[in-house]
């Protein structure tokens, strides 16, 4: 089944570039089997690019060693051969191949590298409309969801815990919140 890429309504054509002080790109996993660690990434960037059309495409790279959990020792274990291998594999990046209408929603499709592998992701995509800005032209606002399984992306430390599960768990969360302007 062939689906029709959809249009953003009131999005204008050209350069949309992701704005990164009004931005976030977050992650939870489980810990412990009975909660959350959460983070950010705090070095990324991207951009949404509009066609004439109304077709968009997106963009982004993240620094994978900017990783905050707000913790310097788990970070640095996050960063080591051990998960991400930062050294080896530096950035994380995100080229879409589709969006279309799901309900008030969109799914954006898109080829996800992370760790030197890459797999198609889906991403639940709530577009939030176009405001004036404030004197530097409009922005545009997003957010858009999905879930990951490290594994799949050769992640696949195991740190099981005595009487089963393990320390930390296999699918992540991943949470955008984006701000986008219009270039000139």
């Amino acid at each position: 089944m062939t689906t029709a890429t959809a249009t953003l309504p009131t999005l204008t054509a050209g350069t949309w570039a992701i704005d990164t002080t009004h931005s976030t790109v977050g992650f939870s996993v489980r810990h412990l089997m009975v909660s959350k660690v959460r983070g950010t990434f705090n070095d990324f960037s991207g951009a949404i690019t509009v066609a004439e059309d109304g077709t968009p495409s997106v963009t982004a790279e993240i620094q994978v060693a900017s990783i905050d959990t707000k913790n310097e020792q788990r970070d640095g274990h996050i960063k080591s051969a051990d998960f991400f291998d930062a050294e080896q594999f530096p950035t994380a990046t995100f080229v879409s191949t589709d969006v279309r209408s799901k309900g008030d929603d969109y799914v954006l499709t898109g080829d996800f590298t992370l760790h030197g592998v890459t797999k198609q992701v889906e991403l639940t995509l709530e577009y939030n409309g176009v405001n004036p800005g404030m004197g530097n032209g409009p922005v545009a606002g997003f957010e858009a969801s999905t879930v990951l399984n490290r594994k799949d992306f050769g992640i696949s430390i195991e740190m099981p815990l005595e009487g089963g599960g393990a320390v930390v768990g296999d699918k992540i969360t991943i949470t955008l919140e984006i701000e986008a302007g219009l270039q000139a």
